[in-house]
């Protein structure tokens, strides 16, 4: 049995989309802190349990009979090492021999602030005594593309990146290369750098324009000047700083990578950053 936590999100959803065609629906157990959310799942024959990182009672009973998981990382920063902890605790309780968990790309010499929770949530796996493998993501593209609206609207996209790389790939690549890890046992205990095709915000701002016909320029400042305009723009002070911190790092080359481990992983050429633009348009 495979327990696959946070399928709600986007991400969670395609992995277990992927997983479904790797290994028997019957052996996945999709989980969210809300079961009206994941359950169209059941009509697929995938099993559907509550599980939320804050309540220890639904992590236990989510995971009885369980044998794998993927730990998907929690999307609430700052409280995340502990969230994680709670779940890696119960798996250990609970015989899971082997748990995935989505980390962030080199999480292990990152300078990057959002690097040192999934860090600590790596150091409590590798304390755990449990097998465990490490997807570490880049960015997905979709950080960007699903936000092309305001770019559009004042012609600019706005940034503290400087000419640095994005190896970004997207959720569907991703969640391709998580399951191939998931269902192939031959794969368990690897960490693998996951970066898609690297790209400037400026290039990014190029090929939107192409998309759109329409002229948007990329608008580089000082991180603090960006913290500022994202927060007066109504984002929530913590996330701005994760933002402007993530920017910071961009320009120093914290989210590039030269790697083909994605493309191996999921067997096939990755979406491309042109691609995945025109898509995001289309759906505008």
């Amino acid at each position: 049995m495979i327990i696959v936590t946070a399928t709600s999100g986007r991400y969670g959803r395609l992995v277990v989309d992927e997983l479904a065609q790797r290994v028997d629906p019957s052996t996945i157990v999709a989980t969210a802190r809300s079961t009206d959310d994941i359950a169209h799942f059941h009509e697929r024959g995938i099993s559907v349990r509550r599980l939320d990182y804050d309540d220890p009672a639904s992590i236990t009973a989510a995971l009885d009979g369980a044998d794998q998981m993927l730990l998907i990382s929690s999307s609430a920063i700052g409280q995340r090492v502990e969230q994680h902890r709670a779940v890696i605790d119960a798996a250990v309780d609970a015989g899971i021999s082997h748990i995935a968990y989505t980390s962030i790309l080199r999480a292990d010499t990152s300078a990057l602030g959002a690097a040192r929770e999934h860090l600590a949530t790596e150091q409590l796996l590798a304390e755990s005594g449990v097998a465990f493998s490490l997807l570490r993501h880049g960015w997905y593209i979709e950080n960007y593309t699903e936000n092309l609206a305001p770019a559009l609207e004042h012609g600019a996209i706005i940034g503290a990146a400087g000419d640095g790389k994005i190896a970004a790939a997207t959720r569907a690549d991703l969640a391709a290369a998580g399951a191939a890890v998931v269902a192939d046992a031959a794969l368990h205990g690897g960490t693998y750098e996951l970066a898609g095709h690297g790209f400037t915000m400026s290039e990014y701002a190029s090929l939107v324009s192409a998309a759109t016909g329409q002229n948007v320029a990329y608008v580089d400042m000082p991180a603090d000047n960006y913290r500022n305009a994202l927060v007066g723009a109504g984002l929530a002070e913590p996330m701005a700083d994760f933002l402007a911190d993530a920017d910071v790092g961009i320009s120093k080359g914290e989210l590039d990578a030269d790697s083909s481990t994605l493309r191996e992983l999921t067997g096939r050429d990755l979406t491309t950053l042109e691609d995945t633009i025109k898509a995001a348009v289309a759906a505008l």
